[in-house]
């Protein structure tokens, strides 16, 4: 018998699903063991909560939602459901020896995939949800769940010092001409945000519901700020300049003593670039390495940004202004893609794991969106001015009520783009990140605009 369509679907859900616990499996495997009790980021668990958290996550979403499983350690289920947002209140105070043995751990981890493989396995058919949602809502929701940690996972390990990590082979760095820095005219026009109900298209909920906004005439950066554009920020005393910063950035810069990107950092010999497994001088780049971290995006906070907008007499684009540069065209049509409607692949722009540091931001011109504006899908996240929330029609999952509106407290930004970390699956035009404004670990960069 030919299987229907929706046992295809359904078949390759669960290989995206094995594929997605290798990509965490070998993440985690970055870490020396005696490192997985650490708490790279003060803000976040340590490591271990996460080799727990993803497959509790999983667990808690489908074994009584849709597959009818029962637990068999409640008490994990809830210790590894659900992480740190570091806006406001107080560091965790945990030790070490309040976690479970990593033994332990990994013994939950692997009776978990067992128990949900040879459910998934048994049978492809499967009644909703008491809320009405199928099982392939939730399996997607599983998968880019995982994926997503296995971005912001990188984040946190990008922090642990560099002894504690098992250093991975990656592509060499790409050699570019020198970045010529200008600005492209967007003409007024259309841009339309956010996923249609009746697209039949996997979206989170804050992605719904489509709808128009109307886009004047605009300017704005053909690439990304570079890490040589920040220095002369730097250099100008921008973060010394009270006027750059609005009175809650300013109190946070100062109360922590921000004065450069966290990524940076600064020897005798000067400023070093902290990539995931080494520290790369600006100014002397060795000939095996061939490429000059200057022209990187810089990787900072949304308000290190803004500063840095206003010093240039310029702003952060809005939601609606990014999506219309990097997916709208002269004939009022919308491109899938900044390039076109062509699958995500290594000739468009530096994503889906492919690499782990940034590359130039004029690297990958076969990326350029219809309006001549490049690089905006990979190398980093890329901030907006747009405050996250929600859509008119917005209506929130039911199995994961907090995913979006707990962030809804007008401290989060809207970011777009994606990070040389990002699944290729996150690159569709409706997928909305966000950060709070203040925190500088995440791979997020930004460009500019003139109204």
């Amino acid at each position: 018998m030919l299987a229907t369509q929706g046992d295809a679907v359904r078949h390759q859900l669960r290989e995206r699903i094995s594929d997605a616990r290798r990509r965490s499996d070998a993440l985690f495997s970055v870490v020396r063991p005696d490192a997985l009790y650490e708490r790279p980021i003060p803000e976040r668990h340590r490591i271990i909560f996460y080799v727990g958290h993803l497959e509790a996550f999983d667990w808690n979403l489908l074994h009584e939602n849709i597959l009818g499983l029962k637990s068999f350690h409640p008490e994990f289920d809830r210790l590894f459901a659900f992480g740190i947002d570091p806006v406001g209140g107080g560091l965790p105070s945990d030790v070490p020896s309040d976690w479970p043995s990593l033994e332990v751990v990994r013994d939950y981890v692997g009776r978990i995939r067992a128990g949900l493989d040879k459910k998934l396995d048994q049978s492809l058919e499967y009644g909703r949800t008491r809320d009405g949602f199928s099982i392939d809502t939730l399996l997607n929701v599983a998968i880019e769940h995982r994926l997503m940690h296995v971005e912001t996972l990188a984040y946190m390990l990008h922090q642990l010092p560099l002894d504690r990590k098992i250093p991975q082979e990656y592509p060499r760095c790409l050699v570019t001409a020198p970045v010529t820095h200008r600005m492209m005219e967007i003409p007024a026009g259309v841009a339309t945000l956010g996923l249609a109900r009746s697209s039949e298209i996997f979206g989170w909920d804050n992605e719904f519901e489509a709808h128009t906004t109307h886009v004047p005439a605009f300017e704005i950066d053909r690439y990304e700020v570079t890490n040589r554009q920040y220095f002369e920020f730097m250099a100008a005393g921008g973060y010394e300049t009270r006027a750059l910063w609005s009175d809650d950035d300013w109190n946070w810069k100062t109360a922590h003593a921000i004065s450069h990107p966290v990524f940076w950092t600064k020897d005798r010999d000067g400023w070093l670039y902290r990539s995931m497994f080494g520290e790369i001088p600006f100014e002397e780049i060795p000939l095996e390495e061939v490429a000059l971290p200057l022209d990187w995006p810089v990787y900072v906070s949304h308000a290190e940004g803004a500063a840095y907008a206003r010093w240039a007499g310029k702003s952060l684009p809005t939601e609606a202004q990014w999506h219309r540069a990097a997916y709208g065209t002269e004939d009022g049509n919308e491109r899938r893609y900044p390039w076109g409607d062509e699958a995500p692949d290594a000739r468009f722009g530096n994503f889906d794991f492919g690499r782990w540091n940034p590359t130039p931001v004029n690297a990958f011109p076969a990326g350029r969106s219809a309006f001549g504006v490049d690089d905006m899908m990979g190398n980093g996240w890329e901030w907006t001015s747009t405050v996250f929330g929600p859509f008119a029609g917005f209506d929130l999952f039911p199995f994961y009520r907090g995913y979006s509106a707990d962030f809804f407290d007008g401290k989060h930004f809207v970011m777009k783009g994606g990070s040389p970390r990002t699944a290729a699956c996150m690159l569709r035009p409706t997928f909305r990140n966000w950060f709070q404004g203040h925190y500088q670990y995440v791979y997020a960069g930004f460009r500019c605009v003139n109204h």
